[in-house]
């Protein structure tokens, strides 16, 4: 088994100064790395029922599609307003001045489906409390979360968890 974490650049001061980003395009450039990180994510998926994964725009379409495939089901992308042909439902979230919006397909999943929401990276969790609050609208089950990264010192897959979701991550490091 590969040590993902060492496959992860630390870059100081980005986007902002005092932030350490946690890059993992290092990651998906190693081949070897790519390819367990979807499949460790998959493994700990399979046998549940999953009907199809979520990915969250942009990075989360990365792993997410290559879970999709792993586990031979459906691929729903959760992208930012106005990005989605037809007709989309969407939920806004807050940021740190202001609010966004993410929005899936209306017609693509409903209550005879299973979700696995899958993402690069958690932090405070705001964008993947609102998928989970989305793709839960359309009826769907959302039981289970999978990221390569949580920052667990943020808090977010706390948030997943006290809404009934199992949060799978692959790397842990602490949040700045």
């Amino acid at each position: 088994m590969l040590d993902l974490k060492s496959l992860v650049r630390a870059i100081p001061d980005y986007p902002k100064k005092g932030i350490l980003f946690r890059d993992i395009t290092t990651l998906i450039e190693n081949p070897d790395g790519f390819r367990e990180s979807v499949e460790r994510i998959a493994a700990a998926h399979r046998g549940l029922g999953i009907t199809h994964v979520a990915g969250i725009e942009a990075r989360g379409f990365i792993f997410g599609a290559g879970v999709a495939i792993a586990l031979g089901v459906g691929f729903v992308p959760v992208r930012k307003k106005g990005k989605l042909p037809g007709e989309t439902i969407g939920q806004n979230y807050a940021l740190e001045y202001g609010v966004d919006t993410i929005e899936i397909h209306a017609d693509v999943i409903d209550s005879r489906h299973k979700v696995l929401m899958v993402d690069d990276l958690i932090a405070t969790g705001g964008t993947a409390v609102a998928a989970v609050s989305l793709l839960r609208r359309t009826g769907a089950q959302v039981g289970h979360a999978g990221f390569v990264i949580d920052l667990f010192d943020l808090s977010g897959a706390e948030k997943l968890r006290a809404m009934d979701v199992k949060v799978f991550k692959l790397i842990d490091f602490e949040g700045h």
